[in-house]
């Protein structure tokens, strides 16, 4: 059964921590490892800030948790809830991380639940990448007549087309009332002109 839990464990999409009450890491996921810059050995018991490179985890020398911004931090709230027996499910939350040098913003839902293993207090921490998602809710150019969208790269392409290729999301297609309304009367008038 161990097996079967680790393998469900690491197929899971979406990244998934096991922490304890000082969001210190105890182990993750292999969807986890896409937000860490360091080996396994190095990443399990530090704190969440510290191993996701929060922009604020160097403010004050104890590092994450212990800053002011801590104080209105999703991820280490969320986790607070689960420890005081609540449960916290897809709160949206923005990060800042640095990468490579520079601060990247990343849209997360946070789901935070706790559970006890070998008499000790534990928490799940899930951390779903909603970042396309909320640069699409951004300012999409869109023609006022045909009603293409004007891609990253200058081209024109139909709505179906662009979220497709961004959220390999498909349409069915259909007509609204008032369209087919309009779409029956033209083609009555074709008939007459006939």
């Amino acid at each position: 059964m161990d097996d079967l839990l680790a393998r469900a464990f690491d197929a899971m999409p979406s990244p998934v921590f096991v922490v304890d009450e000082d969001v210190r890491f105890h182990e993750y996921n292999t969807a986890a490892t896409a937000l860490l810059t360091a080996d396994k050995s190095e990443i399990l018991r530090m704190r969440g800030g510290e191993a996701l490179h929060c922009i604020h985890h160097h403010a004050e020398e104890d590092g994450c948790g212990r800053t002011a911004f801590c104080a209105d931090c999703v991820v280490r709230n969320s986790v607070n809830k689960a420890f005081q027996g609540g449960k916290v499910v897809r709160n949206r939350q923005k990060m800042e991380l640095i990468r490579d040098g520079k601060v990247v913003e990343m849209y997360v839902l946070v789901t935070s639940s706790p559970f006890i293993y070998q008499n000790a207090n534990y928490a799940i921490l899930v951390l779903e990448d909603i970042t396309e998602l909320v640069e699409l809710r951004n300012i999409i150019p869109i023609c006022a007549a045909c009603k293409q969208i004007r891609t990253d790269e200058n081209y024109w392409v139909q709505v179906e087309v662009y979220l497709k290729d961004r959220l390999d999301v498909n349409f069915t297609h259909g007509l609204c009332p008032a369209c087919r309304d309009n779409y029956l009367d033209e083609l009555k008038a074709l008939k007459r002109q006939k």
